[in-house]
């Protein structure tokens, strides 16, 4: 039974991790004509990427963060488990 719970615990994964997607790059045609008629549409692409890369950066750090904080609340469970069971 005991293995089984162990088991379990390390397959279930917390609530609280985010993914965070990184954007896709803006394409740019290489043809010039068509980069010119499309301008207005590329500028655009460029500004949601910039933003949203932005967003990306938080959502990392964001991340970062929660991955700390809980590996420190590990390490301080697991400093505790050792002492109950003497090792």
């Amino acid at each position: 039974m005991p293995i089984l719970i162990l088991l379990a615990g390390s397959l279930a994964r917390p609530a609280g991790a985010e993914s965070c997607l990184a954007p896709v790059r803006p394409y740019v045609p290489s043809d010039p004509v068509a980069a010119r008629e499309y301008a207005d549409l590329i500028r655009r692409e460029f500004e949601l990427y910039i933003e949203d890369i932005q967003n990306y950066f938080r959502c990392l750090e964001a991340e970062r963060s929660r991955a700390f904080e809980e590996a420190r609340e590990v390490s301080e469970e697991y400093g505790a488990f050792l002492k109950r069971v003497g090792d």
